[in-house]
């Protein structure tokens, strides 16, 4: 099994994970934010967790804009898919879509 193919397992995971707990949440409350921002921040590990996935997301963001090893086309998806998903599916992708791009430039 190659690399990217363990990155793009990493990405299905990425995605089933978060959202088999966000799902729920969101048909039992809907798209309220504030409970969300509340909830999220009731206790100091919650707010923990959070604070390190805003900053994880910076410095993936940092790391798709500046990576130059491989020649990465189409860098704005892996930032949307941190956007709407989280650092679990942005970072995978990233690396899925690096490490396929350094695999064709082997060949």
């Amino acid at each position: 099994m190659r690399l990217r193919h363990v990155y793009l397992g990493l990405c299905v995971l990425g995605v089933v994970v978060p959202y088999s707990q966000f799902i729920p949440w969101l048909l039992q409350y809907g798209l309220d934010m504030d409970l969300f921002m509340r909830e999220l921040f009731a206790t100091r590990i919650g707010a923990f967790f959070a604070f390190d996935v805003v900053v994880s997301a910076l410095a993936l963001f940092v790391f798709v804009f500046t990576e130059r090893t491989a020649r990465v086309r189409h860098v704005w998806l892996p930032v949307v898919a941190t956007l709407v998903v989280g650092v679990s599916l942005g970072l995978p992708l990233f690396l899925y879509m690096r490490q396929r791009s350094l695999d064709a430039t082997i060949v």
